[in-house]
């Protein structure tokens, strides 16, 4: 299973970016979709989760820092689903990961949790 995140780039504050994950090598029925991001000199941190199930969502969190400003959906295709990163800040920039789980249901912010992990995408986002 290999998951591939995308959409990362530079944007001035207040900017918008839309980030995406595709995982290939599996098709997950149900699993958990989610999104993690590491600043620089930080720890890596939770920052979206939505779990999926038979076409439906089924339940979905974010960080405190995130919400109202970010959202977590499903992609068009099987197996993808997106970051919506609205009214950035520069606290945001960082490397932003996505993850999926199949095994922990039906929701979990815990990183150690998931299985599956994409490499990263960075987002920079300037004053």
């Amino acid at each position: 299973v290999q998951l591939q995140a995308s959409g990362g780039g530079a944007v001035q504050a207040g900017g918008s970016l839309r980030l995406s994950c595709a995982a290939s090598g599996v098709t997950f029925s149900r699993y958990l979709m989610g999104w993690f991001r590491q600043a620089p000199g930080k720890e890596r941190e939770f920052v979206a989760v939505l779990s999926w199930s038979d076409d439906n969502v089924y339940l979905g969190d974010y960080a405190d820092s995130v919400r109202g400003r970010f959202a977590i959906s499903r992609g068009d295709a099987k197996n993808t689903w997106n970051l919506q990163m609205n009214s950035l800040k520069p606290e945001d920039t960082a490397v932003y990961y996505c993850a999926a789980s199949v095994q922990t249901w039906p929701l979990t912010t815990t990183e150690s949790l998931y299985e599956y992990w994409g490499r990263g995408t960075l987002v920079t986002v300037s004053s």
